[in-house]
């Protein structure tokens, strides 16, 4: 079947709470672009690509990024993914975003063609759902322990506490969640590359107390000997995230033992073929991994929920749910049911555009 059209339409969610903040940054609203590719009989294939700065994508870019890769998409053989994507490496060195979203379009396509979900296409599923892992923003401690209480109440049963470095308060945070939430919630830490070495080994060993499953990215993301260091120093799991943002990072993540885990994030590494790449050299050396925050349309939570259920190795929670907290989402046909997200039925990702 061959490529006959491929348009890209700019998205803009609307945050519930515009006040979210993380370590990076805040914005209002999460930005990104809806990329629709259909082959000659009129099917359909749908990617998300996230504008997101520390990933290396504004909006502007972004467009651009699309626009430049579309010749190499365009009138090619919708089952090609593989020598597609190997003419848009060719013709663009870096832009995972956008290359993200076109790979997984032509895997949504290929598998709405055939009539079979997403995962079929990754070898069958391992699972019919994950449980959600919700993230909290920053803010003051007794504000984060109530949104945290808010979602226990909804059903959820991970957490994730944002951070930024200061280690008398994030220890606080951390405090307040637990006791607000009691014993039986999973807590994991996100500093956001926020901590030096030192820091980060102390806020770790005094939150530790408080029983968290996991702390990810304490270190600046070039800071392999620290973050190596603050590994073999805490008692808990330490994951890398802004670390592992290519194939390469992770190789040399784990080959080098750097880290107990690592968060994959599809946007980020370029799409489905490159997010098997890398859970596969995860597996290979021994390091856990999972899929890390989709923040976008249910389109994207839903692309990593497929990738989810059809990976051995994932066997915690999935940060997979943020589009709960956003609004004007143009997919349908997924929701997140007492804290776990399971896999739709129909061909392809199993949700449906509302868009133009």
């Amino acid at each position: 079947m061959i490529i006959r059209d491929y348009a890209s339409h700019p998205n803009v969610m609307r945050k519930e709470d515009p006040t979210w903040k993380f370590a990076l940054g805040a914005s209002p609203v999460t930005e990104g672009s809806i990329l629709r590719i259909a082959d000659e009989q009129g099917n359909e294939g749908f990617g998300y690509a996230s504008a997101t700065p520390h990933m290396g994508s504004i909006k502007e870019t972004l467009e651009a990024e699309l626009k430049h890769l579309r010749p190499h998409v365009i009138e090619q053989d919708a089952d090609a993914i593989g020598a597609i994507c190997a003419a848009m490496d060719r013709a663009l060195r870096g832009a995972p975003q956008a290359k993200a979203a076109v790979d997984c379009a032509l895997h949504d396509l290929l598998a709405r063609r055939l009539g079979v979900p997403l995962y079929q296409l990754f070898g069958g599923k391992m699972r019919d759902s994950v449980p959600i892992l919700r993230i909290l923003a920053i803010k003051k401690p007794e504000e984060m322990a109530a949104q945290a209480q808010k979602l226990v109440d909804q059903g959820y049963r991970y957490l994730k506490i944002k951070v930024h470095g200061e280690v008398a308060e994030d220890v606080a945070r951390v405090a307040a969640i637990r006791r607000r939430v009691g014993p039986d919630v999973h807590l994991t830490i996100d500093a956001n590359q926020s901590y030096t070495t030192k820091d980060a080994i102390i806020a770790i060993n005094r939150m530790a107390e408080f029983d968290i499953d996991l702390v990810e990215q304490p270190v600046p993301a070039d800071d392999f000997e620290g973050l190596s260091l603050v590994t073999r120093t805490v008692p808990v799991t330490v994951e890398a995230d802004e670390a592992a943002g290519s194939l390469s990072e992770i190789y040399q993540l784990v080959t080098r033992r750097a880290v107990d885990a690592v968060s994959l994030k599809i946007p980020k590494l370029g799409g489905f073929r490159n997010t098997i790449a890398a859970a596969r050299i995860c597996e290979q050396g021994g390091i856990a991994y999972r899929l890390g925050a989709a923040v976008g349309p249910r389109l994207l939570a839903v692309h990593g929920l497929h990738l989810a259920c059809a990976l051995p190795g994932v066997t915690y929670a999935c940060e997979l749910g943020e589009f709960a907290r956003l609004l004007d989402d143009p997919f349908e046909g997924v929701e997140i049911v007492d804290g776990a997200l399971h896999l739709p039925r129909g061909p392809g990702s199993g949700v449906t555009w509302t868009g133009p």
